[in-house]
């Protein structure tokens, strides 16, 4: 069995990686770790879980905090998984972090990335981030191997864009400088944390755009979809918050390089996700919504052409909680231990 311990485990990312633990064939849970709730069972902070993760949380310096793993989950703010990652890596584990801390190969790329969310640009762990793979599997599952050490998962806004996005850049289909963004999450987005802001009152029949200055998943999405197009990409993003509790919703538009059917763009994007599990294509009529993502890990792509001004328009739908967070995870861990990549996350969510 593969021992997994899951640094964080109290925020929803925690409990979210637990969750999926406890249903996955092949993995143990060996540790839950916080710096917040020690001592109590993951249980008593979620009673869903009861009866099936009763396990305590432990302090960092507990020594079953320190015993060594096989995988251990980083559900932790960026800043604090570089810190811990390379000791964890040292007693053999494999790291899967949760934060944009290992998402870039480089300190320039980090440094970039850190001074848009107004972090120290000095990465703590240098020397890992050219090794570190960023754990978007349906377009890095090749370099996610029993080798890799550790693994960044990706932002939950970047799933929903990448790959709502992916299959027209990589097959040329649109202009890259028309590219636009239009994304929605729920409140879950924010994390497990007290601020006015998201008090109920304040966000019951509210909804709003923020960081209009810059979004810290734009780094992400414009690397992945320049790696594709072999240039520089810049896209326009805007994120939103709307009141419910989870799943994203990115529309996302570009102009067509040429005339295009709504056809000709679903055999494009069904034959680039033709051996993704995750990835479902539909056309235009289908009604979709985050209700047919949530508790899932797939990511469900409407396509559509507006042959009036010749755009392409893509409506991507997740859930920011699994395909977004801890689903990506337990995919990518499953590819760290050669595992088949849907164990423990094939199934369809609850309706409605």
């Amino acid at each position: 069995m593969i021992r997994a311990k899951v640094i964080g485990a109290g925020g929803y990312g925690g409990v979210g990686i637990a969750e999926l633990l406890r249903g996955h064939p092949e993995t143990e849970i060996a540790a839950l770790v916080d710096v917040e709730n020690v001592g109590l069972p993951l249980s008593r902070l979620y009673p869903h879980l009861t009866g099936f993760v009763d396990i305590p949380i432990l302090d960092a310096g507990d020594p079953a905090a320190q015993a060594p793993a096989d995988v251990v989950f980083m559900a932790t703010p960026d800043g604090v998984g570089m810190k811990l990652a390379p000791a964890e890596i040292a007693k053999g584990a494999r790291v899967v972090d949760y934060s944009g801390d290992f998402r870039f190969n480089s300190p320039e790329a980090y440094a970039e990335y850190a001074r848009r969310i107004g972090r120290d640009p000095k990465h703590a762990a240098p020397d890992l981030l050219p090794d570190a793979v960023y754990g978007l599997a349906e377009l890095h599952r090749k370099e996610i191997t029993q080798d890799t050490r550790v693994v960044g998962n990706p932002g939950c806004f970047a799933v929903s864009c990448i790959l709502g996005l992916a299959p027209a850049v990589a097959g040329k289909l649109v202009d890259n400088s028309s590219i636009i963004c239009d994304c929605k999450t729920g409140v879950s987005g924010a994390g497990k944390k007290p601020s006015p802001t998201f008090h109920y009152p304040a966000r019951y029949d509210q909804m709003n755009a923020y960081k209009l200055a810059g979004h810290q998943h734009v780094c992400e999405v414009e690397r992945e979809l320049g790696l594709l197009a072999k240039s520089e990409v810049r896209v326009t993003f805007t994120a939103h918050v709307v009141p419910v509790c989870r799943g994203i919703m990115s529309t996302l538009y570009a102009n067509l390089k040429t005339p295009h059917k709504e056809a000709d763009a679903l055999e494009i994007y069904r034959a680039f996700y033709e051996e993704d599990a995750f990835v479902r294509v539909f056309e235009s009529a289908t009604s979709l919504g985050t209700q047919f993502v949530r508790g899932t890990n797939y990511c469900n792509l409407a396509i559509s052409v507006d042959e009036r001004v010749n755009r392409l328009r893509v409506v991507s739908h997740i859930d920011n909680l699994v395909k977004g967070q801890a689903g990506s995870a337990l995919q990518n861990m499953n590819l760290l231990f050669g595992l088949p990549e849907t164990m423990g996350l094939d199934r369809p969510g609850i309706y409605p």
